[in-house]
């Protein structure tokens, strides 16, 4: 049987006619060789090289197909991209289609800039809600017309449940649409309540088709005082809010959750797939900022 790393040096000296002739003749000669393509073979020498060195990913690697390791090698520029996706794929068993989806939809840079992000309330967390959340959620495939409401948002999500939680996480479970909670003599619904398995916490989801407001979040952090005094099992930790805008001024929500006890994130979603260059340029402008802060 032949080993990957047995080519790996050969190919260093190697010009394309020469691996075009061992392809033909590992063709010829091998059964079930079919998969020794010229085009195969620097992928092969592609794929030693990536992960070589990369001891921590080698358990990982194994868990892949080919295909999904020729996706991730295809269109992930950086080590640490690539290691999150191999990580993402493994843990929330995406398929091929899956894995290209998160990958056009800059699964990598939201959830990036979403633990950046992260207000001071959640940091709290006994929890480690690291590589969770993100700063906006893509929901492309609600296509939903213009104008829209919340209920047909909420609708929409459901009625898409599947695609609904790979967006999300297949760690999340959804509990309740428009869930009642009473307090007092009054009867209250919440839009989407979510069960995190890692975390042990509701999730609590209330959509807005608008931008973000200050006042918003009175709302939600009554909410979630009310699941976690009524809903709320005793092995369970305290639920996490998520407020869920069209659109959001960075500056206003970091002002608004600063003083916040209430565990409680604000995000965008968006109807189509994002700018993945423009969330790595707010990538970039975000780390010089942290690097010029960290110097001053």
């Amino acid at each position: 049987m032949i080993k990957l790393t047995q080519f790996t040096h050969f190919f260093g000296f190697c010009e394309s006619p020469t691996i075009e002739n061992l392809a033909t003749y590992l063709q010829q000669t091998l059964p079930n060789a079919r998969g020794f393509s010229a085009q195969n073979l620097w992928r092969m020498r592609q794929f030693y090289d990536a992960y070589n060195s990369e001891t921590i990913l080698s358990p990982l690697v194994r868990e892949l197909s080919w295909t999904h390791h020729l996706i991730i090698l295809s269109k992930c520029k950086t080590m640490e991209e690539r290691t999150f996706y191999a990580v993402s794929a493994v843990k929330e068993r995406w398929t091929k289609r899956e894995l290209e989806r998160q990958i056009q939809s800059a699964y990598f840079e939201r959830t990036l800039l979403g633990n950046t992000q992260l207000p001071p309330a959640v940091q709290t967390l006994q929890q480690n809600v690291q590589n969770i959340f993100k700063d906006r959620y893509v929901f492309e495939f609600l296509q939903l017309p213009e104008p829209f409401t919340e209920s047909d948002l909420r609708k929409g999500l459901v009625s898409n449940l599947k695609q609904f939680m790979l967006e999300f996480g297949k760690d999340f479970l959804l509990v309740g649409e428009e869930m009642r909670v009473q307090v007092g003599l009054h009867d209250y619904f919440i839009d989407l309540v979510l069960f995190h398995r890692d975390l042990q916490c509701l999730v609590a989801i209330e959509l807005k088709i608008h931008e973000f407001q200050p006042e918003y979040l009175g709302k939600l952090a009554f909410y979630l005082e009310a699941l976690d005094r009524n809903v709320r099992k005793p092995n369970e930790h305290p639920s996490i809010g998520i407020l869920l805008c069209k659109t959001a001024d960075a500056t206003v929500v970091e002002y608004a959750l600063n003083r916040t006890l209430s565990p409680t994130l604000v995000a965008e979603y968006e109807l189509k797939l994002p700018n993945k260059h423009l969330l790595e340029k707010k990538i970039q402008e975000l780390f010089d900022t942290l690097s010029f802060t960290t110097n001053a």
